[in-house]
């Protein structure tokens, strides 16, 4: 499912235009984002809990020449997906 897909299904489910939908889904993603730039997480009861983590820079290896690299520290995103998310996957 991509981003057209996911605008459809909730249009469809929430009974709005596509363009409402389309709103909705970039309001919340950029809601998300937001909090994220600033450190902070976002849980969503059921679903899951995004959050902002560090890693550290480290020395990595070019797999082709076999030279060393320095890899730059830098903060990734994670998911951690709810109980009901993982339970209705199984």
């Amino acid at each position: 499912m991509n981003k057209g897909d996911l605008i459809s299904k909730i249009a469809e489910s929430a009974k709005i235009t596509k363009a409402q939908a389309t709103d909705a889904l970039n309001a919340v993603l950029d809601g998300i984002s937001e909090e994220l730039k600033t450190g902070g997480k976002v849980t969503l009861i059921g679903f899951g809990t995004f959050s902002v983590s560090g890693r550290d820079a480290r020395t990595g290896r070019n797999p082709q020449t076999g030279a060393s690299i320095e890899i730059s520290a830098k903060k990734v995103v994670k998911f951690k997906p709810g109980k009901e998310l993982s339970d209705s996957v199984n």
